[in-house]
């Protein structure tokens, strides 16, 4: 459907005269776009670095693997009393073996224990290693890879052998230049043989995957002590069948616990979807924070446009009055008015989105924090800043359009 010839004809004049008095008026058109490009800068700053925290979050968390679970008396995302949690019976390896018989839909399965100790070998020493007692299908649970040598075995675990696989930021720390493979490292002075080495993960928020020593879950609790608890890690064969392996596991694990039926479960099963979900409410409360002080701003810097665009109808009433005299139309005179408010809202915007943008690239350099802008937050940062100056311009628009010719040519 094509536009009126007239209609196309009040668009260009006032988009022609609207750039002449930007122009002319070239230092009230920086200070107003100035504080829209602020306002624009500050939300998409913010924005930035809150997309890429979750797009690295995200990626991070697909390293536990989409079909996996751990099961613990603990939950990640601890609520309520920490002592309900405390009191609960640890887990035995005879549930393992129970466990083991009755969930056939599970693929792997390994108890783990953890504990965070020093490591060395030679003059070189690391302190709050990871060190975590495992079994042959935690590999395939954790999604580690395996670069050099091989991974914990049963038979390592039967016999209880004082040997380890290192994590790649052990392995670059304590063997710079060469390979691990073959030698030995001292846990808490204890010798241990390195076995294997594995690929790096990265880091989930700010804890490294990389800084662990796998050892054999028996060799564990020989080296280390029996008195403390263990957790167990699951993988379903089917990704889309977690929900479902959950809701079994459920009713297993409270026959296998002997979980009175009144009574609620004594054990939590853990899954990486979990800590996704509160970590999206966390970043959307900061969604929140930002866009109010993104708005905020632009709201200041609307109010600016709309009293500088005040000004401009009173500077150039004698000019409207000729030109309703000349036979210009009312909506000629809003077209000039509304175009001057949003170009110089558009152009804040622009500026404020480079700047933004570039402010969020540079804290990733600097800091830890990441940034990632999606491309329809800067499409919508844009628009936004023309629809606020559109929204802010109405007004001065509509005063300038009702001008009553005859009085606006007697204007001084």
């Amino acid at each position: 459907m094509s536009l009126p010839p007239g209609f196309r004809v009040d668009v260009l004049e006032g988009a022609r005269i609207a750039v002449f008095s930007l122009k002319a008026n070239r230092l009230r058109t920086v200070l107003t776009t100035l504080g829209i490009g602020i306002g624009v800068a500050t939300l998409l700053a913010i924005v930035g670095i809150i997309q890429g925290l979750n797009t690295s979050f995200h990626r991070q968390l697909a390293g536990f693997g989409a079909n996996t679970l751990y099961v613990s008396k603990f939950p990640w995302m601890m609520k309520g009393d920490w002592w309900v949690y405390r009191n609960r019976k640890n887990f035995t390896m005879e549930q393992v073996d129970r466990l083991r018989s009755l969930a056939p839909f599970l693929s792997a399965m390994s108890p783990y224990v953890q504990r965070v100790s020093d490591v060395a070998h030679g003059g070189e020493q690391m302190s709050t290693v990871r060190i975590t007692g495992v079994r042959q299908e935690y590999l395939s649970i954790a999604g580690y890879e395996v670069t050099g040598g091989r991974f914990i075995t049963d038979a390592d675990d039967e016999v209880t052998r004082p040997v380890a696989v290192v994590g790649a930021d052990v392995a670059d720390a304590l063997f710079p230049g060469i390979s691990p493979v073959g030698r030995t490292i001292r846990i808490d002075n204890r010798s241990f043989q390195v076995v294997g080495t594995l690929s790096r993960k990265g880091k989930i928020v700010s804890e490294s995957l990389d800084l662990v020593v796998f050892i054999p879950f028996k060799t564990f609790y020989s080296s280390f002590g029996k008195g403390r608890g263990f957790e167990i890690a699951l993988a379903v064969e089917d990704a889309a069948q977690v929900k479902r392996a959950e809701d079994q596991l459920i009713g297993i694990l409270r026959r296998i616990r002997s979980t009175p039926p009144d009574a609620a479960d004594d054990f939590s099963i853990n899954k990486p979807e979990a800590m996704a979900q509160t970590y999206e409410q966390l970043t959307g409360a900061l969604y929140g924070v930002a866009v109010g002080v993104g708005l905020i701003t632009l709201l200041v810097g609307g109010i600016g446009i709309m009293n500088i665009m005040l000004v401009s109808v009173r500077e150039r009433t004698r000019e409207i009055g000729v030109r309703r005299a000349l036979g210009a139309r009312k909506r000629t005179i809003v077209f000039q008015f509304l175009m001057e408010a949003s170009s110089v809202s558009a152009v804040g915007g622009l500026l404020g989105t480079t700047v933004g943008l570039g402010t969020a690239k540079i804290v990733s350099l600097i800091t830890p924090l990441a940034a990632d802008v999606q491309p329809g937050t800067v499409i919508g940062g844009v628009g936004f800043a023309a629809l606020v100056g559109l929204l802010f311009g109405i007004w001065p628009a509509a005063r300038a359009a009702n001008l009553d010719p005859v009085e606006a040519l007697r204007y001084e």
